[in-house]
Protein backbone atom coordinates (compact mmCIF):
# COMPACT_ATOMS: atom_id res chain seq x y z
CA UNK A 1 0.00 0.00 0.00
CA UNK A 2 1.21 3.74 -0.96
CA UNK A 3 2.43 5.51 1.90
CA UNK A 4 0.99 8.21 3.46
CA UNK A 5 4.11 10.84 2.06
CA UNK A 6 3.63 9.08 -1.08
CA UNK A 7 0.12 9.63 -1.38
CA UNK A 8 0.40 13.12 -0.21
CA UNK A 9 2.99 14.70 -2.90
CA UNK A 10 0.88 12.57 -5.68
CA UNK A 11 -2.30 14.49 -4.55
CA UNK A 12 -0.56 17.87 -4.24
CA UNK A 13 0.72 17.09 -7.42
CA UNK A 14 -3.11 17.02 -9.48
CA UNK A 15 -4.42 19.71 -7.51
CA UNK A 16 -1.55 22.19 -8.25
CA UNK A 17 -1.68 21.08 -12.15
CA UNK A 18 -5.45 21.92 -11.67
CA UNK A 19 -5.69 24.51 -9.31
CA UNK A 20 -2.34 26.41 -9.35
CA UNK A 21 0.10 26.64 -6.30
CA UNK A 22 -1.81 30.23 -5.62
CA UNK A 23 -5.13 28.42 -6.13
CA UNK A 24 -4.62 25.28 -3.66
CA UNK A 25 -4.50 25.58 0.25
CA UNK A 26 -2.73 22.90 2.42
CA UNK A 27 -6.52 22.44 4.00
CA UNK A 28 -7.40 21.42 0.30
CA UNK A 29 -4.36 19.26 0.06
CA UNK A 30 -5.71 17.51 3.59
CA UNK A 31 -9.01 17.03 2.75
CA UNK A 32 -8.55 15.83 -0.87
CA UNK A 33 -5.54 13.24 0.23
CA UNK A 34 -7.95 12.22 3.40
CA UNK A 35 -5.47 13.47 5.50
CA UNK A 36 -5.41 16.12 8.49
CA UNK A 37 -3.76 19.30 8.35
CA UNK A 38 -1.46 18.63 10.71
CA UNK A 39 0.08 15.71 8.70
CA UNK A 40 0.98 17.52 5.61
CA UNK A 41 2.78 20.47 8.04
CA UNK A 42 4.93 17.73 9.74
CA UNK A 43 5.51 15.69 6.40
CA UNK A 44 6.84 18.57 4.29
CA UNK A 45 6.70 22.05 6.94
CA UNK A 46 4.86 24.03 4.47
CA UNK A 47 3.16 24.57 0.74
CA UNK A 48 5.89 25.56 -0.38
CA UNK A 49 8.17 22.20 0.71
CA UNK A 50 5.65 20.40 -0.52
CA UNK A 51 6.08 22.51 -3.84
CA UNK A 52 9.74 20.97 -3.38
CA UNK A 53 9.24 17.30 -2.82
CA UNK A 54 7.08 17.41 -5.92
CA UNK A 55 9.76 18.70 -8.38
CA UNK A 56 12.24 16.28 -6.97
CA UNK A 57 9.55 13.33 -7.37
CA UNK A 58 8.80 14.25 -10.86
CA UNK A 59 13.14 15.15 -11.29
CA UNK A 60 13.58 11.60 -10.28
CA UNK A 61 11.76 9.88 -12.84
CA UNK A 62 12.94 11.89 -15.39
CA UNK A 63 16.42 11.18 -14.84
CA UNK A 64 15.45 7.23 -14.80
CA UNK A 65 14.07 7.24 -18.21
CA UNK A 66 17.21 9.86 -19.36
CA UNK A 67 19.57 7.89 -17.62
CA UNK A 68 18.55 4.67 -19.18
CA UNK A 69 18.52 6.03 -22.53
CA UNK A 70 22.10 7.31 -21.80
CA UNK A 71 23.63 3.98 -21.58
CA UNK A 72 21.69 2.12 -23.18
CA UNK A 73 24.82 0.56 -25.71
CA UNK A 74 22.74 -0.70 -28.48
CA UNK A 75 21.92 2.95 -30.02
CA UNK A 76 23.85 5.07 -31.73
CA UNK A 77 23.89 8.85 -30.61
CA UNK A 78 21.12 9.71 -32.98
CA UNK A 79 19.07 7.28 -31.45
CA UNK A 80 19.29 8.24 -27.95
CA UNK A 81 18.42 11.75 -29.53
CA UNK A 82 15.05 10.44 -31.03
CA UNK A 83 13.88 8.52 -27.62
CA UNK A 84 15.29 11.60 -25.85
CA UNK A 85 12.91 13.76 -28.21
CA UNK A 86 9.95 10.82 -27.74
CA UNK A 87 10.27 10.92 -24.05
CA UNK A 88 9.83 14.31 -23.57
CA UNK A 89 7.08 15.10 -25.90
CA UNK A 90 5.47 12.35 -24.17
CA UNK A 91 5.80 13.61 -20.77
CA UNK A 92 5.62 16.92 -21.37
CA UNK A 93 2.03 16.80 -22.95
CA UNK A 94 0.98 14.13 -20.62
CA UNK A 95 1.95 15.90 -17.77
CA UNK A 96 1.32 19.49 -19.37
CA UNK A 97 -0.24 21.60 -16.51
CA UNK A 98 2.21 21.19 -13.89
CA UNK A 99 4.84 21.48 -16.59
CA UNK A 100 3.45 25.00 -17.11
CA UNK A 101 2.93 25.41 -13.37
CA UNK A 102 6.38 24.85 -13.11
CA UNK A 103 7.16 27.84 -15.94
CA UNK A 104 5.47 30.06 -14.06
CA UNK A 105 7.38 30.16 -11.24
CA UNK A 106 10.34 30.30 -13.58
CA UNK A 107 8.90 33.31 -14.69
CA UNK A 108 7.40 34.87 -11.66
CA UNK A 109 10.62 34.17 -9.62
CA UNK A 110 8.46 34.82 -6.50
CA UNK A 111 9.81 32.26 -4.57
CA UNK A 112 13.89 31.50 -4.65
CA UNK A 113 13.96 28.23 -2.90
CA UNK A 114 11.45 27.06 -5.60
CA UNK A 115 13.21 28.76 -8.16
CA UNK A 116 16.64 26.82 -6.66
CA UNK A 117 15.02 23.71 -6.57
CA UNK A 118 13.40 23.53 -10.22
CA UNK A 119 16.54 24.62 -11.73
CA UNK A 120 18.78 22.73 -9.88
CA UNK A 121 16.78 19.50 -9.68
CA UNK A 122 14.80 19.47 -13.03
CA UNK A 123 16.52 21.62 -15.61
CA UNK A 124 19.71 21.38 -14.84
CA UNK A 125 21.01 17.54 -14.24
CA UNK A 126 18.41 16.42 -17.27
CA UNK A 127 20.37 19.05 -19.40
CA UNK A 128 23.74 17.82 -18.80
CA UNK A 129 22.54 13.84 -19.41
CA UNK A 130 21.44 15.11 -22.74
CA UNK A 131 24.40 17.21 -23.52
CA UNK A 132 26.76 14.14 -22.42
CA UNK A 133 24.74 11.82 -25.20
CA UNK A 134 25.58 15.05 -27.60
CA UNK A 135 29.01 15.55 -26.53
CA UNK A 136 29.45 11.55 -27.34
CA UNK A 137 28.16 11.97 -30.23
CA UNK A 138 30.65 14.65 -31.64
CA UNK A 139 33.55 12.37 -30.23
CA UNK A 140 32.78 9.44 -32.09
CA UNK A 141 32.16 11.93 -35.49
CA UNK A 142 28.67 10.76 -35.49
CA UNK A 143 28.26 14.47 -34.94
CA UNK A 144 29.18 17.77 -36.52
CA UNK A 145 30.53 19.98 -33.84
CA UNK A 146 27.53 21.61 -33.03
CA UNK A 147 26.71 24.04 -29.84
CA UNK A 148 25.21 21.39 -27.83
CA UNK A 149 23.32 24.32 -25.02
CA UNK A 150 21.72 25.61 -27.56
CA UNK A 151 20.85 22.56 -29.35
CA UNK A 152 18.79 21.28 -26.06
CA UNK A 153 17.36 24.80 -25.79
CA UNK A 154 16.28 24.29 -29.42
CA UNK A 155 14.80 21.32 -28.79
CA UNK A 156 12.62 21.82 -25.28
CA UNK A 157 11.68 25.28 -26.37
CA UNK A 158 9.84 23.79 -29.68
CA UNK A 159 7.62 21.96 -27.47
CA UNK A 160 7.60 24.70 -24.68
CA UNK A 161 5.81 27.21 -27.38
CA UNK A 162 3.47 24.43 -28.47
CA UNK A 163 2.59 24.12 -24.71
CA UNK A 164 2.44 27.62 -24.07
CA UNK A 165 -1.16 27.63 -25.08
CA UNK A 166 -3.66 25.75 -26.60
CA UNK A 167 -5.38 28.45 -28.14
CA UNK A 168 -1.99 29.51 -29.64
CA UNK A 169 -1.11 26.33 -31.00
CA UNK A 170 -4.33 26.13 -32.48
CA UNK A 171 -4.40 29.22 -34.48
CA UNK A 172 -0.80 28.09 -35.70
CA UNK A 173 -1.80 24.46 -36.59
CA UNK A 174 -4.73 26.20 -38.08
CA UNK A 175 -7.20 23.80 -35.64
CA UNK A 176 -10.84 24.59 -34.41
CA UNK A 177 -11.13 26.32 -30.58
CA UNK A 178 -12.30 23.23 -29.89
CA UNK A 179 -9.14 20.80 -30.50
CA UNK A 180 -7.20 19.77 -28.08
CA UNK A 181 -3.57 18.85 -29.73
CA UNK A 182 -1.98 17.67 -26.22
CA UNK A 183 -4.13 14.41 -26.37
CA UNK A 184 -3.61 13.87 -30.10
CA UNK A 185 -1.05 10.85 -30.40
CA UNK A 186 -1.07 12.56 -34.32
CA UNK A 187 -0.33 15.25 -33.39
CA UNK A 188 2.47 14.16 -30.75
CA UNK A 189 4.00 11.79 -33.90
CA UNK A 190 3.86 15.00 -35.86
CA UNK A 191 6.23 16.78 -33.23
CA UNK A 192 8.53 13.85 -32.35
CA UNK A 193 9.09 13.45 -36.05
CA UNK A 194 9.28 17.50 -36.86
CA UNK A 195 11.90 17.81 -34.17
CA UNK A 196 13.47 14.24 -34.95
CA UNK A 197 14.31 15.16 -38.64
CA UNK A 198 15.71 18.92 -36.96
CA UNK A 199 18.28 16.72 -34.91
CA UNK A 200 18.89 14.70 -37.97
CA UNK A 201 19.82 17.77 -40.14
CA UNK A 202 21.61 19.71 -37.41
CA UNK A 203 23.78 16.73 -35.71
CA UNK A 204 24.82 14.35 -38.37
CA UNK A 205 27.83 14.30 -40.16
CA UNK A 206 26.52 13.47 -43.66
Amino acid sequence: MKDKKQHIIETTLHLFAEKGFEGTSIREIAEKASVNVAMVNYYFGSKEKLFEKIIEYKSFTTRGILDEILHNQSLSAIQKIEAVIEAYVQKLFTHRMFHRLVHQELILNQREALQDSIVCNMIYPNSLIIKTILEQGIKSGEFKKIDPELTIASVVGTINQILLSKKSCNKLMNKPDDYIPYDDNKFKKRVSNHLKQLMHDHLLNK
